[in-house]
């Protein structure tokens, strides 16, 4: 069927239609515009100045199945050239999610011993363009088997080398780096790769620099209740094994979450180690 517009949707230019899968995507880059509604996300206020309209735009942009429109595209063009979006220190947001990964978020990281796409987003080719100009990739850090969305077209045409564990490699079968077992993998002098299974079998984490952790679906910001969160409805392989992992991080230094799905989040280590015992306690419960 096609697409009809929500009737949840305040007047206005932008607006949501029944594509929507609900993944949140949009509701993390313009919370102003975006709001749960039912089982869908819905323009509840209409962006009232140029920031707030170039952030709808990045939502757009970003959406997996298209479900988001606008009336008036001025200045869509150049919210696109503003992709991938920078975060912090050569960090970036990729968008342009994929349906494969439900609107899973994918980062960019420049690195002077070659740069890292950590999981995928939907193979777009001017996003491939801005990524070439930018240095290309030479590792694709794969999560888990959920995000791995469009990993083989950006492996092939930049001559990536994709990491994954053998627990997830079915999703990515012809991968050019397995991780084994359960322990730590050290990575050059920057980078750790973490098993954390729990979500699924073979899940891992990326810690950069001991201050960035790429978590994948295993851990992520509760936007509304102001604290971190782990996914229980969302856990496909065993909690007990997700708390277990929860705790191995306790022994880790960060101060950065960038997930596949939740919002991101920074804080001071110390504020970040409550947090962190905060949520071990409550998945202990």
């Amino acid at each position: 069927n096609t697409p009809r517009r929500l009737e949840a949707n305040v007047d206005g230019d932008f607006y949501v239609n029944t594509a929507c899968i609900n993944c949140d995507t949009c509701r993390q880059l313009a919370p102003d515009t975006f709001s749960e509604i039912g089982d869908y996300s819905a323009v509840t206020r209409q962006p009232v100045n140029q920031e707030e309209k170039q952030r709808t735009f990045y939502a757009l942009l970003s959406c997996p199945t298209g479900a988001i429109g606008s009336k008036d595209v001025r200045g869509l063009g150049e919210a696109r050239q503003l992709f991938p979006l920078p975060l912090t220190n050569g960090i970036y947001y990729c968008g342009f999610t994929s349906r494969k990964s439900f609107g899973g978020s994918s980062y960019f990281l420049v690195h002077p011993d070659g740069n890292w796409l950590i999981d995928s987003p939907r193979y777009f080719p001017f996003l491939v363009r801005k990524l070439e100009k930018m240095g290309g990739i030479r590792y694709i850090f794969l999560t888990h088997r959920d995000d791995v969305a469009d990993a083989d077209k950006y492996a092939n045409h930049f001559s990536a080398e994709r990491i994954i564990h053998r627990l997830e490699q079915s999703a990515q079968p012809d991968a050019e780096h397995i991780i084994d077992g359960m322990e730590s993998v050290e990575w050059g002098k920057d980078f750790r790769i973490i098993p954390v299974p729990g979500h699924t079998r073979g899940h891992m984490v990326l810690l950069y620099r001991n201050e960035f952790l790429f978590t994948g679906d295993h851990l992520a910001w509760d936007r509304e209740a102001g604290k971190l969160d782990a996914h229980k409805d969302y856990c496909w392989y065993s909690w007990s094994a997700q708390c277990d992992s929860m705790k191995r991080l306790l022994t880790e230094r960060f101060e950065w979450i960038l997930p596949g799905h939740g919002a991101r989040v920074h804080l001071r280590f110390e504020n970040m180690r409550k947090a962190m015992e905060t949520l071990v306690w409550e998945m202990d419960k």
